[in-house]
């Protein structure tokens, strides 16, 4: 069974900064791992993504403010998230897609920024 443990989010105001973490337990052997997000009204959308080997990719609008990371012995990702907009303010979730193409979801965990 895949389990996952999301921490980090919170509110903050413009400008701030915000680390999100996600550690995936479970016999598993993980493949990539990723950030997505989701604003009221909008689709859910690839924030960033690190796969095996450390190639990282990340959506054109926080190129620069975020930065994905990996932990392989804890399975274990985050995304620190720098100079944040109000625009960042979504549900971000923790994906985890094993060596066998299973993908899996974390619950979720709330970012706002507003001052």
């Amino acid at each position: 069974q895949v389990q996952f443990v999301e921490s980090g989010g919170g509110l903050v105001q413009p400008g701030g900064s915000l680390r999100l973490s996600c550690a995936v337990s479970g016999s598993i052997f993980i493949r990539s791992m990723g950030w997505y997000r989701q604003a009221p009204g909008n689709q859910r959308e690839l924030v960033a993504g690190i796969i095996s080997g450390g190639t990282t990719n990340y959506a054109d609008s926080v190129k620069g403010r975020f930065t994905i990371s990996r932990d392989y012995a804890k399975n274990t990702v985050y995304l620190q998230m720098n100079s944040l907009k109000p625009e960042d303010t979504a549900v971000y979730s923790c994906n985890a897609v094993l060596v066998g193409g299973h993908s899996y979801w974390g619950q979720g965990i709330q970012v706002t920024v507003s001052s």
